[in-house]
């Protein structure tokens, strides 16, 4: 692999794993309607690295709220040791607590984890979920707008969007898209929803990357090209942090409208041309 190419790859991972358009999308498009085969080649320790590079995006993004989460998390240790409980809890608990709540739903799909990555091969099912994607962003910057933060955010509000996470696991599909969309619609405040979102990602993509690892070692790995994929890594993730922030100003002013017209446009000339070469 050369270094052009893992910076391109980076530069990809970073672009589409955060802005709501579908990585899982594009790269099913990339793979089987643009015949650009070396997306099924790209080894797959340099995969799992690019992930953790997306990741520590957000760890840059957001990392005053998760240091204050992590303090937290052993100050609530502590707590449980003393048998006290702070009433109400901090806001960083509590965020702590809505993260769990949030992740339980991907347990739900593990047993088809393989079924729905399937699904890529389907064009007719990318192009659909794109211009599902299209509509959730369309739709989601006409929902009137919420209040809800860690405060005063249910258990229940964080459990319908980790199961909107959970359907998000679907090709084409955004995750972010759909996460922040279901943010809005159960009332959370638009800043808090895209947090929200990209820290309940932590979680998923670790937890993803732990189920690929082994299989990523077993593959083999090519240490000598280690420089090369570190390049795409760090490419990975100062891309990734440029579209958090990005993603942050446009959540502000409720505009996600270009992304679902990208999105719609996508899907439909995908569905048109898979239709074509039918």
């Amino acid at each position: 692999m050369s270094f052009l190419t893992s910076i391109l790859l980076g530069l990809v991972q970073g672009v589409t794993e955060f802005l709501p358009i579908s990585s899982s999308g594009h790269l099913a498009i990339a793979s089987q309607l643009l015949n650009m085969d070396g997306t099924e080649n790209i080894p797959q320790f340099f995969d799992v690295l690019l992930h953790l590079g997306t990741l520590v995006a957000v760890f840059i993004a957001y990392w005053p709220e998760i240091w204050e989460m992590i303090l937290e998390f052993f100050r609530g240790i502590g707590d449980i040791a003393h048998h006290s409980t702070p009433d109400p809890l901090p806001p960083a608990r509590r965020m702590i607590l809505l993260v769990i709540v949030g992740t339980l739903p991907l347990f739900a799909v593990l047993p088809f984890k393989d079924r729905i990555e399937g699904l890529s091969d389907n064009l007719y099912v990318v192009a659909a979920a794109l211009i599902l994607t299209g509509f959730l962003l369309f739709f989601s910057d006409r929902v009137r707008k919420g209040r809800k933060k860690e405060r005063s955010a249910r258990m229940t509000d964080a459990l319908i969007v980790g199961i909107s996470q959970a359907f998000a696991t679907c090709p084409g599909l955004s995750r972010s898209g759909t996460t922040i969309t279901t943010g809005c619609l159960v009332g959370f405040e638009r800043k808090f929803a895209v947090r929200f979102s990209f820290i309940l990602s932590i979680p998923a993509v670790l937890g993803a990357n732990i189920l690929s690892i082994k299989d990523a070692l077993d593959a083999g790995v090519n240490w000598g090209e280690l420089p090369v994929y570190l390049v795409g890594v760090i490419t990975a993730a100062v891309v990734g942090y440029l579209c958090i922030r990005l993603l942050k100003m446009i959540a502000d002013k409720g505009r996600f409208g270009f992304f679902a017209y990208y999105c719609w446009a996508v899907g439909l000339l995908t569905l048109i041309l898979t239709i074509i070469k039918k």
